[in-house]
């Protein structure tokens, strides 16, 4: 708040106060003295009361700190009782603004949260989740979920006693709470007759889905047994699950569907829900689950457009034409001013000199489409990802990001940028029922491994 300071002019009386004291040889009547207020003095004056006009004391300047004061005892008993009340009408607001704002705060990371709150300021979820856009790839009829933020919340209260028996407490490089818990609730909502899974690691994924579906058979294609691991340390190996690991690993485009399914005796795709956490363009994946037939997909890893190791179907829906998509490669454009500020702030946000390659492309990762844990890479054409979209347009029947399980000051994290995500299914400041739902026993570190899990539904062919 500015403070305006008033500027008082001196009367044109030669520089002399009106509230001069008389001579105590001149005694003053009370009508002299009030005419004497009023009226501007003479040089007769001044001689009459013994007082020289040339008297250093007249013609002196006063100093600011006397103007100042006879000011205010001018104006004192009039104005002081609004200014009193003025200011504390501003306290009342700001007390106002303050206890319905103050879940805005989101202290979120490492850094020191004076700076993170100068910055952010207490605007808070609302606007900061999805600030810089959240690409939604486009369905064909405009299908959605059947899932409410309801149900996520019932299941949510369910599932953290279940995650806190994990035989793998320590999952680094693997899927952490977020995921885990995105990957049980629709596997349990979906109640399929078969489970695929293509990368299993050290089987952390396959225990979930276990636990989703406790009888429901499993197949996981994976290079590496996750019995290797347990050399290590704790993996987990399931008992009905048909492994093709090792030296029996089959890639999933190669596997003949049609064949394994019937040994499984599946005969309705719509039953059957795929997982892929592989780090294969998912674009390649998609086409051969559709050549196959299979309806439920899930992406583990759907990296944020400038990030991660393969082509990702966040990064094929980034486009202009598409709410909340495509980018400016314009350093001094608005997007590139805020993508500069929350790069200090969130690991894995992306500045404008990361997001953009050579000639300005923007799209996958600097123009590239990534492949294979990022060993087979290559450059497409605006017009190639643009296509590329479109396709998957055509095929989609919904799509849907699993939102983050809490938000940041919630759950401390401080890798995922929220402004490029969805609105957390606990809101920032929820701290009751982030320790109602019991998320407060985890460690913080569970949290920091969310990438936009998103579920397909693929339309029936002829649909």
């Amino acid at each position: 708040m500015e403070r305006v300071v008033g500027m008082m002019n001196s009367n044109n009386n030669g520089g002399q106060s009106p509230w001069h004291s008389h001579s105590p040889k001149t005694p003053t009547t009370m009508l002299d003295r009030a005419l004497s207020f009023r009226r501007p003095h003479s040089d007769a004056d001044l001689s009459y009361s013994g007082e020289s006009g040339t008297d250093e004391s007249k013609t002196k300047r006063p100093h600011i700190y006397l103007l100042a004061s006879n000011f205010i005892s001018r104006i004192g008993h009039q104005w002081w009782p609004c200014l009193v009340i003025a200011l504390l009408f501003l306290a009342l607001l700001f007390l106002i603004s303050f206890a319905f704002r103050s879940t805005g705060f989101v202290c979120i990371s490492r850094f020191d949260p004076v700076a993170r709150i100068g910055f952010f300021g207490f605007d808070g979820l609302e606007s900061d989740f999805g600030a810089l856009g959240v690409p939604w790839c486009r369905s064909k009829h405009g299908k959605e979920v059947e899932w409410t933020s309801k149900d996520l919340l019932k299941a949510l209260e369910e599932f953290v006693p279940i995650y806190e028996t994990r035989p793998i407490k320590n999952n680094m490089h693997g899927m952490g709470f977020d995921h885990s818990f995105g990957l049980w609730f629709m596997a349990r909502w979906l109640k399929p007759e078969l489970m695929i899974e293509s990368g299993a690691f050290k089987g952390h994924s396959t225990w979930v889905m276990r636990q989703a579906m406790p009888d429901t058979p499993i197949i996981s294609l994976t290079p590496r047994h996750p019995e290797k691991y347990l050399k290590k340390g704790p993996a987990y190996v399931d008992g009905n699950c048909t492994y093709f690991a090792g030296k029996d690993f089959v890639d999933f485009g190669s596997v003949d569907w049609k064949s394994m399914l019937k040994k499984h005796g599946v005969t309705d795709l719509n039953r059957v829900v795929l997982f892929f956490d592989d780090h294969q363009n998912e674009l390649k994946r998609l086409k051969q689950a559709v050549k196959a037939g299979f309806q439920h997909l899930i992406f583990e890893d759907n990296y944020d457009t400038g990030t991660g190791d393969h082509y990702s179907l966040r990064q094929i829906c980034d486009q202009s034409y598409i709410k909340g998509g495509g980018h400016s490669c314009f350093k001094d454009s608005d997007e590139a001013r805020i993508r500069s500020k929350r790069k200090k702030f969130w690991e894995k946000a992306v500045d404008t000199e990361e997001l953009c390659g050579p000639g300005e492309t923007w799209w996958g990762v600097r123009g590239e489409m990534r492949d294979d844990f990022n060993h087979t890479n290559s450059q497409i054409s605006y017009n190639q990802h643009f296509q590329n979209s479109r396709y998957v347009e055509s095929i989609l029947d919904v799509y849907w990001e699993l939102p983050p399980v809490a938000g940041p000051s919630l759950t401390h994290q401080s890798r995922y940028d929220p402004a490029r995500s969805t609105p957390p299914i606990v809101a920032d400041g929820k701290h009751r029922l982030f320790q109602r739902l019991g998320l407060g026993r985890l460690d913080k570190s569970v949290f920091n491994g969310y990438t936009q899990m998103v579920y397909l539904q693929i339309s029936k062919p002829g649909s």
